[in-house]
């Protein structure tokens, strides 16, 4: 134990254990290690020593200059691990040849508040590792940290050029401006750490993809090469993002070398579903609603403070007001709600209490999923299914944010299709699976705004700045076509452009002879170069730059009278297609067409086609689709051989109560005894329902396809296309997560399943693409990708463009893309709504698997809904304003299939 006694006073007896992490200890400076046992000198059996299983890892990694990922629970200890053998290298740099006023590590966080909380948590040990080395007489200088993201105000940007802090934390878009200011730019020469936290909630998006060239960027500017480290709590698969993180050495080689900590499991998961009944269908829904209430409020009664997961920001505030409501323990001084809606002093207000601990209870929907520390929460009840293993691990971590502490978790069902997506979801947890990200590749919009960037920066050769993009992994495929499509955007090459007040962003040509008009001298003659154009080009650069969309609320006016009737939110108008029927204030109302921020409707009894809540939701990952379909294979194997019983039995070894297993076991139970086996999709079969609806003279095909909303999506778009040219009628749509239903008149019908059989894999992108044309949904990625690539200027000379202007902006200029042999911005358009929206490889590889045998598909007519596809059935009426017109319907639908089983045991 000689060097960890290093005070002689430990807080146990260190002959008495096998203490395992001697050598990480070591490594370490005498003040780190004497600050480290005064915090955590506490020994914990089940780490083996004083670091946890991430720590041990990461540290003598970091510290050899390894660039590393980290993968381990919240609260195991994986930002500490981060940011130690950094602190330790500054420490010692500092004793020894001191500190440049530079930065040495950079921490990029997504959300600001992470920063926040990361700041205040360095204070901790650099104050602490600084007064221990001052009481052993070491003379230690301070090491400076602070925080730099769109909230700093122009003082502390000043301050930060005279005293430059040696750890700056900061955002993907503060990160981009910082690599375009022309005197910070070189306080980052120096930098030789880089933290990406959270570093699954960026990869998969394009903040994510726009960080990964601002750290090639970086590693082109910086005097030394970088120790990258990425952080995250659940991720798969690992080594993706782990080449995400490190990118290229040079393009079209092989990535950097990285190494990956995981340390997932680290942790005690207690995890288990609830349910109020075990029948979902016939207890009054006043009844459920009351158990459920009751159930949460027990369970926020016996734990110190209970953090509330809900799947929309509606939800969130309506559990709390039932909760105040109904119990009068709860009131504004121990409960809270949080969500992105509400004010960022409601918001601050509610994560201080969450943090000292003085919160019973706190209801949210996605906004405490990252970022603050939570010591004092031991439970988080997830209200239905979070739609992916990632999410769930993601939201309970955030319960026993210490170390040791078991984390509990509760994820109550309330209807019968989350119940089943539940059940699968934390059996394949328990099971150490977790869903896969999805990376975006070959963005021309996030191109567009780096290659600007570093013409603005500075002239340089076109081969570097290339280079530079290609070495971001999300463009290691980025080929000569593509890129070419992208310069004849930026030199603004198509006639037309400046017509339309879209100019050209930089210049591209070879570098003048000596005596020529364009001659750089630090060049060689005849070197192709890129630099910027237009005086205003840093200020449209620097007030524009980022990813993240404006989005609005359009009015909606009926036809007829021209009459407001309210507004939607635009996420929810991507949803709607002409004939679509919705509510809005207790009201139906057929959706026609929009023209820039007005929505025009008809006023209908028709039965709505898209619920209100469906843009708010997540959607189910195709991955935990996929386990579903095999679970749904293995139950009907253990029916087969033994009936409800073998199946209880199986389903008991889920982490489940009895309510859940008897409802899961009877709704199968009166599936296969209804409609038979192949009314069961599975990973090997697509079930297709076809029912008449003599009532409302209507024709459905309900499509149990349970691979995600994305991929539903994208797929009933194609059939819907298909059927309408088949049928010459109106084909409806209804999505959901596990199918969708395609409606048309009843004195109409398709072959659907010859349909699908019909489909080429090597079409469905075109044919979907195709599909897409004239579609609300093209319309507002276009503009989106528009103003990414800055063909729309947000701010311009002071002046913000609303969404709504830049709506109408981008219609005027999408006719003229659409007339451009692939115009970059609109071909970006496409491929973010093809692959990032719609799951279209999802699609061509099940199309794929259909052609070869492996997915066969199955037609099943019907005159009433099966009981697997009530929740497809009753989809529209799922909004809170017609819940009682639900719960009628599926007691009707569940009273036909009881009739229709009694009178076939009657006949046999």
């Amino acid at each position: 134990m000689d060097g960890y006694d290093l005070d002689g006073e430990l807080p146990f007896d260190p002959t008495a254990v096998e203490v395992d992490d001697r050598e990480v200890f070591e490594l370490l400076e005498p003040a780190v290690r004497r600050w480290w046992l005064r915090e955590f000198g506490e020994f914990v059996p089940e780490n083996g020593g004083f670091f946890t299983p991430p720590q041990k890892g990461a540290i003598p990694r970091i510290h050899g200059g390894t660039n590393t990922l980290i993968c381990a629970p919240t609260g195991s200890g994986k930002t500490l691990a981060s940011f130690c053998a950094i602190i330790d290298e500054l420490f010692r740099r500092e004793r020894t040849e001191g500190l440049e006023n530079a930065v040495y590590c950079l921490y990029v966080s997504p959300l600001k508040s992470l920063a926040n909380d990361i700041h205040r948590n360095l204070t901790r040990p650099l104050e602490g590792i600084e007064s221990i080395a001052s009481e052993h007489g070491e003379a230690v200088g301070e090491i400076r940290h602070a925080i730099r993201h769109g909230d700093t105000d122009s003082r502390a940007r000043q301050r930060m050029l005279e005293e430059t802090p040696h750890v700056l934390n900061t955002t993907p878009e503060t990160l981009a401006i910082l690599l375009n200011a022309p005197k910070f730019r070189e306080k980052l020469r120096s930098v030789e750490y880089v933290i990406v936290d959270e570093i699954h909630s960026l990869a998969a998006n394009k903040r994510g993809t726009h960080l990964s060239v601002s750290l090639e960027r970086l590693a082109a500017l910086a005097d030394r090469p970088l120790t990258r480290i990425g952080c995250s709590a659940t991720i798969e698969p690992l080594e993706e993002v782990a080449e995400f993180l490190v990118g290229r050495e040079e393009p079209g080689g092989p990535p950097r070398e990285y190494e990956i900590v995981d340390a997932r499991f680290a942790r005690e998961f207690d995890l288990a579903l609830e349910c109020p009944t075990d029948d979902l269908i016939n207890t009054p829904r006043g009844l459920v609603q009351e158990r459920f209430y009751r159930l949460l409020h027990e369970h926020v009664d016996s734990h110190t403070n209970t953090l509330v997961f809900t799947n929309t920001r509606s939800g969130a505030e309506r559990v709390l007001h039932e909760l105040r409501d109904r119990f009068p323990a709860y009131d504004e001084g121990n409960s809270g709600c949080h969500h992105g809606s509400l004010s960022k002093e409601v918001r601050r207000e509610v994560e201080e209490g969450l943090k000292a601990g003085e919160l019973d209870v706190v209801t949210t929907s996605t906004s405490l999923e990252l970022g603050i520390d939570m010591p004092h929460v031991d439970l988080v009840v997830q209200v239905g299914s979070p739609k992916s293993v990632a999410a769930l691990l993601q939201r309970v971590g955030r319960a026993g944010h210490r170390v040791g502490q078991t984390v509990t978790g509760r994820v109550i069902a309330l209807d019968r299709d989350e119940l089943i997506e539940c059940a699968v979801m934390l059996k394949r947890a328990e099971e150490g699976f977790v869903d896969s990200v999805s990376i975006p590749e070959n963005a021309h919009d996030v191109a567009a705004q780096h290659v600007y960037g570093m013409a603005i920066a500075e002239i340089r050769p076109e081969r570097e700045l290339r280079s530079i993009l290609r070495r971001a992994h999300p463009y290691r495929d980025y080929d000569d076509g593509r890129y070419e499509s992208l310069m004849r955007y930026l030199t603004a090459e198509y006639a037309g452009m400046e017509d339309r007040n879209v100019y050209a962003k930089i210049w591209r040509d070879e570098n003048d002879p000596p005596d020529g008009e364009h001659h750089h001298p630090e060049f060689p003659v005849g070197e192709p170069l890129i630099g910027k154009r237009g005086r205003l080009a840093r200020v449209i650069y620097m007030t524009n730059v980022g990813t993240i969309p404006d989005s609005f609320s359009c009015d909606v006016h009926t036809r007829a009278d021209d009459e407001w009737v309210g507004g939607l939110d635009e996420d929810y108008l991507d949803t709607l297609e002409k004939g679509d029927v919705f509510v809005l204030g207790g009201n139906r109302f057929e959706y026609r067409y929009r023209r820039g921020s007005k929505v025009y409707v008809d006023r209908t009894v028709a039965r709505p086609t898209v619920p209100t809540w469906y843009s708010e939701r997540l959607p189910l990952s195709p991955d935990l689709g996929r386990e579903i379909l095999a679970f749904q294979g293995e139950l009907l194997d253990r029916h087969r051989e033994g009936g409800p019983p073998a199946v209880r039995a199986w389903l008991r070894g889920f982490p489940l109560d009895d309510d859940a297993v008897r409802a899961i076991a009877r709704l199968f139970d009166h599936q296969l005894r209804y409609a038979g086996p192949g009314s069961v999709s599975t990973g090997s079969r697509l079930t297709i329902e076809v029912e008449r609806d003599r009532e409302e003279y209507a024709r459905r095909y309900y499509v149990h396809s349970c691979y995600g909303r994305r991929f539903n999506d994208g797929f009933s778009r194609l059939l819907a296309a298909r059927c309408a040219a088949e049928a010459t009628a109106n084909v409806t749509v209804a999505v959901a997560d596990n199918g969708f239903v395609l409606s048309m008149p009843l004195n109409r019908k398709v072959d659907l399943v010859g349909i699908v059989e019909d489909l080429d894999q090597d079409g469905v992108r075109g044919e979907l693409r195709a599909a897409l044309d004239g579609t609300d949904l093209l319309k507002r990625y276009f503009r989106i990708n528009a103003t990414r690539s800055l063909m729309i200027l947000k701010r311009y000379k002071g002046y913000e463009k609303s969404a709504s202007e830049q709506q109408v902006a981008s219609e005027m200029l999408l006719g003229f893309a659409e007339d451009v042999p692939e115009f970059a911005v609109l071909e970006e358009t496409y491929r973010e709504i093809l692959e990032d929206s719609l799951d279209v490889a999802g699609i061509e590889a099940a199309v794929a698997a259909i052609d070869d045998g492996g997915l066969i598909v199955e037609r099943l007519p019907l005159d009433s809904p099966s009981p697997r596809a009530f929740g497809l059935a009753t989809l529209s009426a799922s909004d809170v304003v017609l819940a009682e017109d639900e719960s009628a319907a599926l007691r009707a639908f569940h009273e036909h299939v009881l009739s229709e089983i009694d009178a076939a045991g009657r006949t046999q």
